[in-house]
């Protein structure tokens, strides 16, 4: 009897009703990570047999060929071997690592100190800082279409309406400065930009970035400038810090090690704060207060900060954006052959955005649609331009050796072929 009695005490015990997930847990979506998980088909392999060829996330390691300089990886050992950097660091970061970054990316016309900087839990934590410092529910931010889908999955996390302002392809992706300015009112928290551009691959002029700097200089509206891609740019294309071409207008400026130095994994970003005209003093509090949420990123890799700016050769970089641009001319070439596809000719990052003329294919309806059924009929995984609020393209990343490009190149001209009316 007592071992019955039990028995239903337990049953009772797990008859649990479903718990709900918090407002902030409903409001979070990711597109990209959503579309990478779904099946291809429900309860069905590809119809190709072919491997997969992934050129869908901008991860320049996945293929080998693209390698962290040794330094990279030195710097990281000793500060290991040392055993100075196991314990809790400053939430704000390492006082000897934020004075490397902020001599790094100090500028005459923007200078900055140590403390202007920020240690984030990699770039997409300084994208969330940013806003979450700037934009409070309510409040509403200004992004760009095409743009990065981790900004409307974070606005709209925290109850912050995104409001999109257009990219004009025909213009390599410049903003329309009409339409973003149309935006703006008196809740209008922050406006963000992101140059170089992922998905874009575009790299804005000092003429451009001075009138969307006026734009924020008329409504007194700050600015987060993601420079995530800072300096990767092709032949024939100089990269300008926003920062550089203003005194007056706040600026946040976002970066990290994940791209220029081929570590996403390394999850090490960091904000730099410019702020000549003192109108940051309460979100220079606020960051502080955000950064003991997680009391700061890792304390090992911080430490190798210094040693990666001060050791890896000046011809580090030339190489990797000339063999980046090699990538991305491949693709523009092949991809350019095909009838109904036309790629916006890349001016850095890891990208190029292909538009489609969905009149000139037989049973495809959107770029969502292209994408699915590319996966299934050929293997190749792109990312359809709804990913980046933009539909009626797609997105390929760039990184893989050439073989795999002219490969996956070659299968979505037979995928086309296949469906032309």
């Amino acid at each position: 009897m007592p071992s019955t009695n039990g028995t239903n005490a337990v049953q009772k015990s797990s008859s649990w009703g479903a718990i709900p997930t918090s407002d902030m847990a409903r409001r979070t979506f990711n597109p990209i990570r959503d579309i990478l998980t779904r099946p291809v088909r429900p309860l069905a392999s590809p119809k190709s047999s072919k491997d997969l060829l992934s050129l869908s996330i901008g991860d320049p390691t996945v293929f080998g060929n693209f390698k962290a300089h040794p330094v990279v990886a030195e710097a990281v050992e000793e500060a290991a071997a040392s055993y100075r950097f196991n314990g809790y660091p400053p939430s704000v970061g390492l006082a000897h690592v934020r004075e490397a970054i902020a001599n790094k990316y100090t500028h005459p016309d923007a200078p900055l100190t140590a403390n202007d900087v920020v240690m984030t839990s990699g770039c997409s934590g300084a994208v969330e800082m940013a806003i979450s410092v700037l934009c409070g529910a309510g409040k509403n931010i200004l992004l760009p279409r095409p743009g990065f889908c981790l900004y409307n999955t974070i606005a709209g996390s925290h109850n912050v309406e995104a409001r999109l302002y257009n990219l004009v392809a025909e213009k390599n992706w410049e903003a329309d400065i009409e339409h973003m300015e149309s935006l703006i009112d008196e809740n209008t928290g922050a406006i963000l930009i992101n140059n170089p551009s992922n998905p874009c691959g575009s790299n804005y002029t000092k003429a451009h970035l001075r009138a969307i700097l006026a734009v924020c200089e008329r409504h007194r509206v700050p600015l987060i400038s993601d420079e995530i891609y800072a300096d990767m740019v092709f032949s024939g294309q100089t990269f300008t810090s926003t920062a550089w071409l203003t005194a007056t207008v706040p600026i946040l400026t976002l970066g990290g090690l994940a791209k220029q130095w081929l570590v996403p994994g390394w999850r090490i970003g960091w904000i730099l704060i410019h702020d000549r005209a003192n109108a940051f003093e309460h979100v220079r509090q606020g960051l502080v207060a955000l950064s003991t949420i997680i009391n700061g990123p890792c304390a090992l890799v911080q430490a190798a900060i210094p040693k990666i700016f001060a050791k890896v050769p000046d011809t580090y970089l030339p190489e990797l954006n000339r063999q980046l641009e090699s990538n991305a001319r491949i693709l523009e070439t092949e991809i350019n052959n095909i009838p109904g596809l036309n790629v916006i000719t890349p001016q850095g990052a890891m990208y190029v955005m292909v538009k489609i003329d969905l009149a000139a294919f037989a049973g495809i309806t959107s770029d969502a649609d292209f994408c699915h059924k590319l996966k299934w009929e050929e293997s190749v995984e792109i990312l359809p331009g709804e990913c980046f609020s933009y539909p009626g393209t797609v997105r390929l990343v760039i990184t893989p050796p050439h073989d795999i490009l002219r490969a996956a190149s070659a299968r979505i001209s037979a995928f086309c072929q296949r469906h032309r009316k």
